[in-house]
């Protein structure tokens, strides 16, 4: 079972969103991720300011520390290797930590991760992965 670390929430979440896949394959087990609580209470403040929503966020929170596929991870070395963005190394931190496949993200600040050689912590865009995912699931 795949094991992404990732920070794309928002473009996976709504019925109609384009990569709802991945969410319906987190939700169904078929693919783990690993979180921190940072990261968690970063998706709540991200999905209730991005749906205007009070309560979403911590619903959806809830939602993912209740699934069997979670990992919870402490993170207890923190790698600085997102310099453009360092509020983005928490994702980073959690992928090494959780010794994760692969990262997901459309983010641009990632791009540096193809340059590092330690720790390797592989980047895809939410294409390329779903690209992977669907040659795996046939």
């Amino acid at each position: 079972m795949p094991r992404p670390s990732g920070n794309c929430l928002i473009h996976i979440l709504g019925k109609n969103a384009e990569h709802r896949w991945l969410f319906d394959a987190i939700l169904s087990g078929e693919i783990s991720l690993a979180v921190t609580s940072e990261i968690i209470n970063e998706y709540e403040e991200v999905l209730n300011d991005f749906f205007d929503s009070e309560e979403l966020g911590e619903n959806v929170s809830m939602l993912i520390l209740n699934l069997p596929n979670t990992i919870r991870k402490a993170v207890y070395y923190k790698w600085q290797l997102i310099s453009n963005d360092p509020d983005d190394d928490k994702f980073v931190d959690c992928a090494v930590a959780a010794n994760a496949d692969y990262l997901i993200s459309d983010d641009t600040h990632f791009k540096v991760l193809k340059t590092i050689s330690f720790p390797k912590v592989v980047c895809l865009r939410l294409e390329e992965f779903q690209k992977i995912w669907l040659d795996k699931s046939s």
